[in-house]
């Protein structure tokens, strides 16, 4: 297949998705923290409400790199950080707007602030963004060079060995800036850290299946098989 195609069919498609699933994540974050009652060497597997759907944006990532290559996936990358910073831009505007009267009785202040305040008060927001672009970006490099190294063999390989990596500093990161900005409450620390990377992790592998399908698709619809051979690994580029 040809590295050369510069038009595609998909790929606006895999980008908004990508870039949906960010924002909704960085928003189920803010809006509740889970425990079905689980523990793991006495530690209770508590965890963000975006921690179910964030592992999508990672499927999506691997699917950008191994399709299209890290030039691209990069330029998704950067979207999906602009738009986040929209949304806590939006929900900052919101907070600091006058609530009406019927609203304030029912819901008010107190209210959208305790479960909207990580968006509205940035927290979640830098934690996501700062956690997101390590995270993905650890998370493409790896898998793009294990796809040169093996000669694009072993699709699952570079799939979760790039995954344990990004997970683990995405989760870290996420977590540590989210704790200290007050989001999350310090005593849950180590029940959020750990089932952040836990989950994370499982669920990617466990939708390995789905992986595959939705590379094996779009490499066969589009015509194309990118690997980065030459390419140079910046954060960002204004060469494309």
């Amino acid at each position: 297949m040809s590295n050369k195609k510069t038009s595609y069919h998909f790929f606006d498609i895999v980008m908004a998705v990508f870039s949906v699933v960010i924002i909704v994540s960085n928003i189920a974050s803010s809006a509740k923290i889970i425990d079905l009652g689980i523990s793991l060497f006495g530690i209770r597997l508590a965890f963000d409400g975006g921690t179910l759907l964030f592992p999508i944006a990672y499927i999506f990532g691997d699917v950008l790199t191994e399709v299209y290559g890290f030039k691209a996936s990069r330029r998704v990358i950067w979207t999906g950080f602009g738009l986040s910073c929209l949304t806590g831009a939006a929900f900052s505007l919101l907070a600091l707007l006058p609530g009406e009267a019927d609203w304030n009785q029912y819901a008010g202040d107190n209210a959208y602030k305790a479960i909207l305040g990580g968006m509205s008060s940035g927290g979640i927001i830098l934690a996501s963004l700062a956690a997101y672009l390590i995270g993905e970006f650890s998370n493409s490099l790896i898998l793009s060079r294990i796809k040169i190294a093996m000669k694009g063999k072993l699709l699952f390989v570079r799939t979760i060995s790039s995954t344990l990596v990004g997970e683990m500093l995405d989760s870290l990161v996420f977590v540590s800036i989210a704790t200290l900005t007050g989001v999350f409450p310090k005593e849950i620390f180590v029940q959020l850290l750990l089932t952040n990377y836990i989950l994370k992790c499982a669920l990617e592998i466990i939708l390995t299946p789905f992986t595959y399908l939705v590379i094996g698709g779009l490499k066969k619809a589009e015509g194309i098989d990118v690997y980065d051979r030459g390419v140079k690994y910046y954060p960002i580029s204004f060469r494309g």
